[in-house]
């Protein structure tokens, strides 16, 4: 009686892997590096944030006279000879601590801040600041 058994075993073992050999049948296993997957089941990369557009975003708001005080400040360290213009402030709830500026592969505090995005321009270029809780400028630079 082994004998049967051992035939229907090894019968079965012989279609499940012959099953499986056609499944597979006229795909190639990518090569290393390789990141060109033409599935329909495959996802775009994963992004953490969409760039900021420069116009206003949130509610305006009169800037507190700390704020505008530490963005000249900063402005004046990153050798900015020119008198700033504020182009727009306003307050915006951002959705983490990256204050919608995000920086790679860096982490942030997961929850709504509550702060301002500042817009200035001097020496002919654009400026983008954000403020958290704080009136520590954060550049941000895309």
């Amino acid at each position: 009686m082994p004998a049967p058994r051992a035939a229907l075993a090894a019968a079965i073992l012989l279609s499940a892997l012959t099953l499986a050999a056609c499944a597979t049948e006229g795909t190639s296993m990518p090569s290393p590096g390789d990141t060109s997957d033409t599935s329909p089941s495959a996802r775009p990369p994963f992004r953490t944030a969409s760039p900021a557009p420069l116009g206003p975003t949130g509610s305006p708001a009169d800037l507190p006279p700390a704020k505008w005080e530490a963005i000249v400040a900063d402005l004046v360290t990153r050798g900015v000879a020119g008198e700033p213009v504020l182009v727009s402030a306003e307050r915006v709830e951002f959705s983490d601590g990256s204050l919608g500026c995000p920086s790679p592969g860096m982490s942030y505090r997961q929850a709504i801040v509550d702060g301002y995005r500042v817009v200035v321009r001097a020496d002919g270029r654009t400026f983008d600041y954000r403020f958290g809780s704080g009136d520590e400028p954060r550049l941000c630079e895309r």
